[in-house]
């Protein structure tokens, strides 16, 4: 008898939460994918101008981060990682911009997927020096978003990109059963021996 080789699945369905940390404005999209099919659940802002205190800034990103985790209950989180620009000090503030976003999805057990910004330009338009209106647009024809579901704030845009992105390494097919070991795959394949 030939063992016959498991074809390979795709997971049903799933959530996935987008951030573009911010201090100033932090971008967050959603996606639900279905039958491996990603369709856009929300898009939006959270605008934090203005707060002046630095420290409400990351309350409020915290209690935002919550909310939407508690209103979508997502799979997976997907954030965009701080670049190192010129300046040290809003490199810092991005960074704790993150690290609250992602402290949030932690106290609710939530996966975290980091991705830089080339990656993520990348993945959504082929050319990782791509700029935000490239990537909006790309997105739109994608997802099939209508012009007005479209914030005019292109950090929203960059959340979703986030979470598109994280489809797109993820989208690959995973064995019912793993292999268990190189033996387990030839006793299961011997087809593939020669």
């Amino acid at each position: 008898m030939t063992p016959v080789a498991k074809k390979p699945t795709f997971i049903k369905e799933r959530i996935i939460l987008g951030i573009d940390p911010g201090t100033t404005i932090m971008g967050y999209g959603l996606i639900k994918v279905e039958n491996n099919q990603p369709h856009l659940l929300a898009i939006g802002v959270l605008e934090l101008n203005r707060y002046e205190d630095h420290y409400l800034r990351l309350l409020k990103i915290f209690n935002r981060t919550l909310s939407l985790i508690e209103e979508f209950l997502p799979d997976e989180l997907a954030i965009e990682a701080p670049f190192y620009g010129k300046n040290v000090q809003s490199m810092l503030k991005l960074g704790r911009a993150q690290g609250t976003a992602i402290a949030a999805a932690l106290t609710r057990d939530i996966p975290i997927f980091e991705y830089a910004p080339l990656r993520i330009k990348q993945a959504i338009t082929g050319n990782g020096r791509a700029s935000k209106e490239q990537v909006a647009d790309m997105l739109k024809r994608i997802l099939h978003i209508p012009e007005a579901n479209m914030l005019p704030q292109l950090d929203a845009t960059d959340g979703l990109a986030a979470a598109y992105c994280h489809f797109l390494q993820t989208n690959r097919p995973s064995l019912e059963k793993p292999y268990t070991s190189w033996k387990d795959y030839l006793t299961k394949n011997p087809s593939k021996v020669k």
